[in-house]
């Protein structure tokens, strides 16, 4: 926090008004399905985007990264135009356009920017970014706004400014997530709960394995997957997945006409009861009970949805045969992360597996580093 802010003093040559952050996320299980309205139940990583601010009276806006080599973006407030690029810049902007296009009255700032979120690795630092200036730019412009409102600000500035068709759960798991807890959140109503997770009582950890291939979801692979989700809702007659139950789901696919379409509706149904499915472990205290429906949910990301790669499945793989309880890829896939539920005991036989993996297939080794629920977004000072 004192070298973002030390940053912002060496940019612009004053205080910042303050200073915020707001972490990237881990997704347990729950993958596309929020688009989909259906449930979603992430956990806020330690690793946060960090944001020096201080509001400005003559509608500038001045953004800069500590992370991404380059000179300070200088846009106006009043003349930000969706899909109009911007690099980086745009996460942060979108943020601004979406408020004033929401009606709020907020003009000018300067912003220093530093994230310990992986980018590319599906851990949400895009979400991160826009959480963190909604927050500041709430806080100093006196915006009538809860966190989830924030969220869902976020979410249309990836949406509409940034051009990403992401669902709400990354920007509400950063906005609204609880140190200790998961995050079950209904994606039709947005209604929240907060589930305990103590992994150390139970004598587990929950490991994050980014394999380091970078994925882009701007690249149209995840906008055809909610398209192909989009096309069975429509065969079916339902408004959204959510809608088709899953003791229908065989009578619902014999309805489908194209293969792909039917894994994407295979998927969705399965995921939603899925997540389901763990939350009752949860509740029921049966945490290890968790590891084979992530192994589970896998599959049906690799085989049904088409979303994994070779080094996600070569996680899960030999994750499982090394002892863990369970696995799979966790975020959009084509690369980034995947989670591994161990024994306290076995993890460091489970990540020398890993690694020697890695190193047998050619690939470059992994990072892994340990997922504690960790707070939301939040002001710093």
């Amino acid at each position: 926090m004192s070298e973002v802010a030390a940053g912002f003093r060496e940019l612009y040559g004053y205080e910042p008004d303050g200073v915020w952050a707001a972490p990237g996320r881990v997704n347990l299980i729950g993958e596309y399905t929020d688009f989909n309205e259906g449930f979603v139940m992430p956990l806020a990583l330690p690793h946060t985007a960090v944001a020096a601010v201080a509001r400005r009276a003559d509608g500038v806006l001045r953004l800069h990264s500590a992370d991404i080599e380059g000179p300070v973006v200088e846009l106006r407030s009043d003349a930000l135009e969706p899909l109009s690029g911007a690099g980086w810049a745009a996460y942060p902007a979108g943020v601004v356009w979406a408020l004033r296009e929401a009606g709020h009255a907020v003009g000018g700032a300067d912003v220093h920017l530093a994230s310990t979120v992986p980018t590319g690795a599906g851990l949400s630092s895009s979400a991160a970014l826009e959480v963190v200036t909604a927050l500041a730019l709430r806080d100093l412009y006196e915006l009538p706004l809860t966190e989830a409102e924030l969220a869902a600000l976020a979410q249309r500035a990836e949406n509409a400014f940034v051009g990403v068709p992401c669902g709400i759960m990354d920007q509400t798991a950063s906005a609204c997530c609880v140190e200790g807890q998961v995050l079950h959140l209904d994606a039709r109503d947005l209604s929240r709960r907060q589930i305990p997770f103590d992994l150390p009582a139970h004598g587990l950890r929950l490991l994050v394995v980014d394999t380091r291939v970078q994925h882009a979801l701007g690249d149209g692979a995840y906008a055809e997957r909610r398209a192909g989700c989009e096309r069975g809702a429509r065969e079916l007659g339902v408004r959204t997945l959510r809608e088709v139950p899953h003791a229908r789901l065989a009578d619902a696919l014999r309805e489908l006409s194209s293969p792909v379409v039917r894994g994407c509706v295979r998927h969705v149904v399965n995921e939603n009861a899925r997540v389901e499915r763990v939350a009752a472990l949860l509740a029921a205290g049966d945490v290890r009970g968790v590891g084979p429906v992530l192994t589970e949910g896998h599959a049906s990301l690799r085989d049904d949805l088409r979303v994994s790669c070779a080094e996600l499945d070569l996680v899960v793989e030999t994750a499982v045969s090394a002892g863990a309880l369970g696995a799979r890829m966790t975020g959009g896939g084509f690369g980034g992360s995947a989670i591994v539920l161990v024994e306290e005991a076995g993890a460091d036989r489970v990540a020398k597996a890993l690694r020697v993996a890695f190193e047998a297939a050619g690939s470059a080794a992994p990072r892994l580093f340990e997922a504690t629920p960790s707070p939301g977004a939040r002001r710093m000072r």
